[in-house]
């Protein structure tokens, strides 16, 4: 089980979600079928500006892409997730981005070349539909 922090005044906004508090959990697991991840195995719950989410995924990258989808929503603070993957696969790491960031700067600075700034849009696709449109306060996937 893996408990993940966002910053809760940024993100997609969602029906029924505010500041203080997660969409309802009807409208976090759309947001997660909305990006055509596989979500007919989880079970999505909301208290406050929690999201909790168990069941199974068909991947560990499918699982991660659950877990930001839920979380780059406005009013979420923490996703806490217990899904289980068929195999062992290794973590990709998270990353908040910052004010002034760009992909190419973060490539720079997780995986040492700038260039590589493709691999983290792909890594986050298709929650991302632009290299140029990140924001402050969203978590991204940084593969491994």
């Amino acid at each position: 089980m893996g408990v993940f922090d966002f910053i809760k005044d940024v993100g997609e906004k969602l029906f029924g979600a505010s500041e203080a508090q997660a969409a309802p959990a009807d409208k976090v697991k759309e947001e997660i079928l909305k990006h055509g991840l596989d979500a007919k195995d989880l079970e999505v719950n909301v208290s406050g500006d929690t999201i909790k989410i168990t069941g199974t995924a068909p991947s560990n990258e499918i699982r991660e892409k659950i877990i930001l989808a839920a979380g780059n929503t406005l009013g979420t603070s923490k996703v806490e997730e217990d899904i289980k993957v068929p195999s062992d696969e290794a973590p990709s790491k998270f990353y908040t981005v910052k004010k002034g960031d760009t992909l190419s700067a973060i490539a720079q600075a997780q995986l040492g070349k700038a260039g590589r700034y493709n691999e983290i849009f792909e890594a986050n696709k298709p929650m991302l539909k632009h290299p140029d449109k990140i924001y402050p306060g969203q978590v991204l996937r940084i593969p491994g």
